[in-house]
């Protein structure tokens, strides 16, 4: 069964001796305070240099990475002539670079595991990023709706499944995963969370008025198969209008029911993310439009609602969350190419679903109890 997967890296084992210089590099010379005033933001961001995240990735991203050269990046990195994983590290520079961005996810519903996106407008136009943080909870400290200011330079910019992160370098040699021998090698990986916490602060408080929705039909975007023109889209804030539920799983393309199983044990069962065996990677359930088009709602095994039902297919209207598309094996580039399915929508909580059904008959009751889906019970 193909599924979106989310980026949790199981990169248990670090070299950590390749790494000390690049830590070391990381740290600024003196403590950073964690809340700022815009005014002292702006003060930072003029001795240094503040960059748009698509002028930060066109200047330091390249296709094949500079760190430890791509013969030591996992066996399916290399697709064609793009490189699914790679890794930029960036000089410490004398003039401090930033990047800053409000961020769009909360991971309290357990659904965005040690992973923080950001969002800016540009002219009008929004511009995403995920971040890369070996830290849970991490929401309880930057919180949805949250402006925060990073120094960027002595960290890195790298893909993982051709979706672009700030990150560090990563070794993965973990022998107990689904086709490890595929999977050994340098990757993008998490920054350590003192490092990352001593580069970032928090412009006032949170303000989640202030985030940007591209509202968006699946035909806008599910056509997209170039990898290059993915990563501009990845990880962007999004809602995606008049949609359903179908009650289906995608298999390798084609959309197949759901079955009434037990998901402690049954992979296929009707919610939103049942076992995965041990596989560790995030279930899809299919949403449609009224075009009969379709897309996967992306759900971790982990997240506090994944044994909820899911909607009843008569329950239709707007699902919101984060854009992603993410493709991870390059080894069978020529004979699956990406496709449609290879993107989907993260909820950050079941807040995201703004569904009713016919008789305008909210998702939720009066009380903002999830009506349709409840915790699976054997009884």
């Amino acid at each position: 069964m193909k599924t979106m997967k989310f980026i949790i890296h199981n990169s248990k084992f670090i070299i950590a001796t390749a790494l000390v210089a690049l830590f070391a590099a990381c740290t600024p010379d003196e403590p950073t305070k964690l809340y700022i005033s815009e005014a002292e933001a702006d003060a930072m961001i003029e001795a240094g240099t503040c960059l748009t995240i698509e002028e930060f990735k066109a200047a330091y991203m390249t296709e094949e990475g500079n760190y430890c050269m791509p013969d030591l990046y996992r066996e399916r990195s290399k697709a064609g002539n793009y490189y699914l994983f790679s890794i930029d590290t960036i000089p410490v520079s004398d003039t401090p670079i930033y990047m800053r961005g409000r961020v769009t996810t909360d991971d309290y519903a357990g659904n965005f595991y040690k992973t923080l996106c950001i969002q800016q407008m540009v002219g009008g136009k929004q511009q995403a990023l995920r971040l890369s943080v070996d830290a849970g909870s991490i929401g309880g400290l930057y919180q949805l709706g949250q402006e925060i200011l990073i120094r960027v330079d002595g960290l890195a910019i790298g893909r993982y499944a051709n979706q672009p992160q700030l990150c560090l370098p990563s070794y993965n040699n973990n022998i107990y995963a689904n086709k490890a021998e595929e999977k050994v090698g340098w990757a993008a990986g998490r920054i350590p969370f003192a490092i990352f916490k001593a580069r970032t602060q928090c412009i006032g408080t949170p303000d989640k008025s202030k985030l940007y929705y591209d509202t968006l039909k699946i035909t806008d975007y599910n056509h997209i198969t170039s990898l290059i023109e993915a990563r501009s889209w990845d990880a962007k804030l999004v809602c995606i209008e008049n949609v359903h539920f179908t009650g289906q799983l995608d298999n390798n393309g084609t959309p197949k029911n759901c079955t009434n199983g037990d998901p402690e044990i049954d992979t296929e069962a009707n919610v939103f993310a049942p076992t995965t065996e041990n596989m560790n990677y995030p279930q899809g359930r299919i949403i449609k439009d009224a075009q009969d088009k379709w897309t996967l709602v992306s759900t971790s095994e982990y997240a506090k609602y994944a044994h909820f039902y899911l909607p009843a297919n008569n329950y239709w209207g707007n699902v919101v969350g984060i854009l992603g598309f993410y493709y991870d094996n390059g080894k069978n580039y020529s004979k699956y190419p990406p496709e449609a399915s290879d993107w989907s929508i993260s909820i950050r909580s079941l807040d995201d679903l703004q569904l009713y059904d016919g008789d305008d008959h909210w998702l939720y009751d009066a009380n903002g109890n999830y009506k349709p889906g409840y915790e699976y019970s054997k009884n």
